[in-house]
């Protein structure tokens, strides 16, 4: 009965973990570049058979861990799928098709720099005539930040290429990376390398006057939020009633 009312908490959690996914989701609907996120969990079940199936300990006969019929939380996971393209006509707004992350010159409050990635291609051109994000770090081409002239026509192609007119001035810098679970969310939309990060060529394009919406689909993140009540719902109506089996218990006890 204790690990009914143990299987029946371990359910609301994992669904108020899913509804905190669900909710960021929908907040970050309309930020440019973001990718939605996702949560997994495991059953008991699903466990056991990773521990089975773990060699790493020669012993046959070591325990499983204690029996807990819960759900277990498994990790947040990013969707990097392409999101939906809007036309601006601004020359600085950018989008990539296909795979790459723009690099964007980061310094921290310590005066630290390093280098962030992005689909958020909403830059600007300063009076000085660097090219910044809208929170004014710096767009890295192939020789550091990107300077340009702030009088000039500015024309970007497909490979990042930046002209004025027939001069070529500098050229976007893109990175993609060989495994997409050594890179980790940093703020809204930028993205920072772990250990074991490997970068590699892009192969996506740039599209000049156009901007990468966030894939969140609104329709069905709404859709999903009301299953995760219904099964918080349900979860709890298990706790509730195994807490009036407990009372029932400790009254006939007393008889």
């Amino acid at each position: 009965m204790l690990k009914g009312l143990y299987t029946a908490y371990t359910g609301m959690l994992d669904q108020q973990r899913r509804l905190e996914v669900t909710t960021n989701n929908l907040a970050n609907s309309t930020t440019i570049g973001y990718k939605k996120e996702g949560s997994t969990s495991q059953a008991f079940d699903e466990c056991l058979a990773i521990k089975i199936r773990d060699t790493s300990d020669t012993f046959s006969r070591r325990a499983i861990g204690n029996v807990a019929l819960g759900v277990k939380i498994g990790e947040t996971y990013t969707n990097y799928t392409q999101g939906s393209f809007r036309e601006t006509g601004e020359s600085f707004d950018l989008a990539i098709s296909g795979k790459g992350f723009f690099n964007i010159s980061y310094t921290n409050k310590k005066g630290v720099e390093s280098t962030m990635y992005t689909r958020d291609g909403s830059f600007t051109l300063t009076r000085e005539g660097n090219l910044v994000t809208k929170d004014g770090d710096f767009v890295l081409g192939q020789n550091g930040p990107i300077v340009l002239p702030t009088n000039a026509k500015i024309t970007i192609d497909t490979l990042g290429n930046i002209y004025n007119g027939d001069e070529l001035l500098d050229q976007i810098k893109l990175t993609d990376f060989e495994d997409y679970n050594y890179i980790e969310k940093f703020g809204e939309n930028m993205y920072r390398t772990v250990n074991g990060a490997q970068g590699i060529e892009a192969t996506g394009g740039i599209n000049q006057g156009w901007l990468e919406m966030s894939n969140v689909q609104v329709v069905q993140e709404m859709v999903d939020m009301i299953s995760i009540q219904r099964a918080y719902e349900a979860a709890q109506k298990v706790e509730t009633s195994m807490d009036d089996m407990l009372e029932q218990t400790v009254t006939l006890g007393r008889l």
